[in-house]
């Protein structure tokens, strides 16, 4: 009888360890989550996080925004393969998909299945090279998954991609089926090779944007300081280093010259006459090339990330003075910020955009002096409703900064 029960044990036990393995996904079946979320990172010593909230709070609204994100646009592409669906169309841009892979590394430990996720974008990625660079991801694809609008790159798309192969060989290490690190060096390579102006060490629009005005155009939303200073530290190129310094260079150039009263970038930025200046009307997507719209909508994020992580204090005057402006501009009331304006702060749009407010929370982490505001900005974002891919992916990208949840490489 003894002999009969520990047989019936052991077939048990069987069983329920073979059950398991079904049940895992299968890319987080085989890796540790090393740096699982939340993270609650230490950033620079004069940042300040949200105070009207407890951390347990700013963690769960996280967790909800990245449910709802990922019920919104995460989707299947087809066997081992996902893509995040960008429009109601089906389509997709490199743009959205280095958020999501973003977004899959930083959530993993919480999500279970992150890393399932994380290389079913990955393979989605490597499916769709850029015909002028292997290792850059073409920048479009329509709801059948095919390449459309020109099988080039844009820049933004790639650098997220990149950096986020390296936070995943941070995350899970690369001994498994992706040797993430290894990849992540590839498109860093590539991005330098065709992405960046060796003249200038400026940051191009795409790996097409190699002649005329193109070439030495550049776009403030594409500013990743410290996806740069990774880019560098993981590679051992010091080249890196010129993009940094330069990208700064602009940034300072443009507040000075152009916006000293707000702290606004423009969409676009052209090179004339020995300076770099706001580009005209229509020089690549609308009127508003020049003005502060949907792309430079993301600079106070973006720009923001590297202090908060190296404490860079290259652009603190110039996000000061952002700070300091909108806070005016919109009486310390969220919902008054719509979503576009000149770069002397005259307004020009009409909707209360997340892809514009959340932003400034990520820049009110700069200083004390605007707690109540960045208090405000967290309670705007945290509780509103869902709008759309773009606004939905900044906000959750502005809730995990503000929240201390971003970590770098």
């Amino acid at each position: 009888m003894k002999r009969y029960m520990s047989h019936l044990v052991g077939w048990k036990t069987l069983v329920l360890l073979c059950m398991a393995i079904i049940i895992l996904p299968a890319g987080s079946a085989f890796a540790a989550v090393n740096k699982p979320f939340p993270q609650h990172t230490t950033y620079t010593s004069e940042s300040i996080k949200p105070n009207n909230v407890t951390q347990t709070s700013m963690d769960n609204s996280v967790k909800t925004k990245w449910n709802e994100w990922k019920a919104g646009y995460l989707k299947p592409a087809g066997t081992g393969k996902y893509y995040v669906k960008y429009n109601s169309d089906g389509e997709t841009v490199s743009e959205a998909h280095g958020y999501g892979m973003l977004f899959t590394v930083l959530m993993a430990g919480y999500d279970s299945s992150a890393q399932a996720y994380y290389d079913g974008l990955y393979n989605y990625y490597i499916a769709h090279p850029s015909a002028i660079n292997e290792y850059l991801m073409s920048w479009k694809q329509n709801s059948s998954f095919q390449n459309i609008e020109g099988e080039d790159s844009a820049t933004d798309g790639d650098m997220d991609i990149a950096f986020s192969l390296l936070l995943a060989d941070k995350q899970w290490g690369s001994s498994g089926v992706i040797n993430y690190l290894q990849a992540a060096k590839n498109i860093i390579n590539a991005i330098m090779d065709s992405e960046i102006n060796q003249t200038q060490w400026t940051i191009r629009l795409g790996d097409w944007a190699d002649s005329g005005a193109y070439n030495t155009a550049t776009r403030p939303s594409d500013f990743m300081l410290n996806h740069l200073k990774a880019f560098q530290q993981a590679t051992g190129d010091i080249r890196w280093k010129n993009v940094v310094d330069k990208t700064y260079t602009i940034i300072n150039s443009l507040y000075t010259g152009y916006s000293s009263s707000t702290g606004l970038l423009p969409d676009f930025v052209v090179y004339s006459g020995g300076v770099y200046k706001p580009a005209a009307a229509n020089f690549l997507e609308d009127a508003n090339d020049g003005n502060y719209n949907y792309n430079s909508c993301r600079t106070p994020w973006r720009i923001t990330t590297d202090y908060l992580i190296t404490g860079d204090t290259r652009a603190l005057t110039q996000l000061n003075q952002l700070n300091s402006w909108i806070k005016t501009k919109v009486s310390s009331t969220p919902s008054n910020i719509k979503d576009g304006y000149k770069l002397n702060g005259t307004l020009f749009g009409s909707y209360n955009s997340g892809a514009f407010y959340a932003p400034f929370g990520v820049s009110a982490m700069t200083s004390s002096t605007n707690q109540s505001w960045l208090n405000s900005l967290w309670s705007h974002t945290a509780n509103s409703t869902t709008e759309g891919y773009y606004e939905d992916s900044i906000k959750l990208f502005s809730l995990i900064l503000m929240s201390g949840n971003w970590w770098a490489y």
